[in-house]
């Protein structure tokens, strides 16, 4: 029954994530040149960090069932 829930889950996950692409782009009108890039690394250093973040968001939802089934009380 669990797993009919996750794979439901997933496959509206899925689904959100495409329309959220896909539904602007529909939308889109051309736009105006863009700007010489200027870069001064912050938007690199900005970009390492959301991703560091984000795979730290993922590492605790992968270990904290592990941590939930412990036979250790912490709390």
């Amino acid at each position: 029954m669990a797993a009919v829930h996750r794979s439901t889950f997933l496959v509206v996950a899925v689904v959100a994530l495409i329309i959220g692409v896909i539904m602007p782009a529909a939308h889109a009108q051309a736009q105006a040149p863009a700007p010489a890039p200027t870069s001064d690394g912050t938007s690199i250093d900005q970009g390492i960090a959301y991703i560091l973040m984000l795979l730290a968001l993922v590492l605790t939802y992968l270990i904290h069932p592990l941590d939930a089934s412990s036979p250790y009380k912490l709390f």
